[in-house]
């Protein structure tokens, strides 16, 4: 059987772009991505992006999947965050079953959706039986399965423990018409990723459908991708979508600044301290993406390489995509005050990008307490003391 290639994606993106662009403002009014958007991210592939090749996915490598969200984010934060959400958790491959992971993810139109850590659910002859409600699943309206991070009870209501005596996480998954959904996304910006919440009653989960996330020792997959825990390709992806939102929104003022002469002021073309800030803006932006994309190229060279993910890496890849998203939001602030009255009008799209820039930086992958964590790691000079501080 011929392997499916990650060779294209980033082409594919790119060309999507337009479609992505003219949907964008429907896709907003309806709090989720139209269905031509779905429908060509799914024709190409693109959900598939970060699935094992055994399960028909292209295992991308890291910087080719944020590349690919860079692209999409360009035209529409929304459809990034989306896109980079649910191919995240496609990753749970890796740790199935080869036959259930391709029973999940076998069909084209396979797109996985979760939320937040939250609930337990109690263990029982052959699997689990949960009873909960959970909130943030981006992309859960275009998902046909769902999952969900859970702690485990045994039948006799004792918590399961992990060999360090945590409680054991583990994720269950279950087909989306098993659960109910509850539309509460009324935000001011990612309008369009229906980032809603769900809910199971007495649903009884087989042991096949769940698997202990994130834990090295029970990765079924040799790849290097499968070597980083999901919550730093989290990272790094929402660290690109946030790099594509900079990018449109300095090119956007950069084109308006070629043509519009404010009344009574010069063109601001002309303008020395327009030129001096265009300039600046197009340098901070630069930096960010070479340091994140730098980042993402070391640690990967050295897991491609046969090599572990180390507490060291953990560090950079946190530490890159928090100053990312957050020097990216800078940019969009700029850009968007320089832009004056034409960037509150709707049509311009300056007024989008700015809702969408701050609501990336409201989440939890640009939170402030990452340089905390990362600080204390390089303080204590132990690989092992960020992850203890947790």
């Amino acid at each position: 059987m011929n392997k499916p290639s990650a060779l294209g994606l980033v082409e594919r993106a790119r060309a999507l772009a337009p479609l992505i662009a003219r949907e964008a403002e429907d896709a907003e009014q309806a709090r989720r991505l139209t269905e031509p958007v779905v429908s060509a991210l799914i024709e190409n592939g693109l959900y598939r992006s970060l699935l094992p090749q055994s399960a028909g996915g292209h295992e991308a490598p890291l910087d080719m999947f944020m590349q690919m969200l860079e692209e999409v984010a360009k035209a529409d934060a929304s459809a990034a965050w989306c896109l980079g959400q649910c191919s995240v958790c496609g990753m749970i491959a890796a740790y199935l079953d080869p036959a259930t992971a391709r029973e999940i993810f076998g069909a084209p139109q396979s797109i996985l959706a979760w939320g937040a850590i939250a609930h337990e659910v109690r263990a029982t002859d052959g699997g689990y039986i949960a009873n909960a409600r959970w909130d943030f699943a981006s992309g859960i309206r275009q998902a046909n399965w769902l999952g969900a991070h859970v702690r485990i009870v045994e039948a006799d209501g004792t918590p399961r423990k992990r060999p360090d005596g945590g409680p054991e996480i583990r994720t269950v998954l279950f087909p989306a018409t098993s659960a109910t959904l509850y539309d509460v996304w009324d935000v001011i910006g990612l309008k369009a990723t229906g980032t809603d919440s769900y809910s199971v009653d007495n649903l009884f989960i087989p042991e096949r459908f769940t698997a202990l996330r994130d834990v090295i020792s029970a990765v079924r997959e040799p790849g290097p991708l499968y070597k980083i825990a999901t919550h730093y390709v989290f990272a790094m992806g929402f660290g690109a979508v946030s790099l594509g939102v900079a990018r449109a929104t300095l090119d956007a003022v950069t084109e308006l600044a070629r043509r519009k002469s404010p009344q009574g002021l010069s063109s601001m073309r002309d303008n020395a301290a327009i030129q001096g800030t265009i300039g600046r803006l197009e340098a901070s932006l630069r930096a960010a993406r070479a340091y994140l994309y730098g980042t993402a190229a070391e640690i990967w060279a050295h897991l491609a390489e046969g090599g572990s993910i180390t507490e060291q890496h953990r560090v950079a890849m946190r530490l890159a995509s928090t100053w990312t998203i957050h020097q990216s939001a800078s940019v969009v602030d700029t850009a968007y005050h320089m832009a004056g009255a034409t960037a509150v009008f709707r049509a311009n799209a300056f007024e989008r990008r700015f809702r969408d820039m701050h609501a990336i930086a409201q989440q939890i992958q640009a939170r402030n307490a990452h340089y905390e964590d990362a600080g204390r790691s390089i303080l204590d000079n132990d690989p092992g003391a960020a992850a203890r501080g947790r």
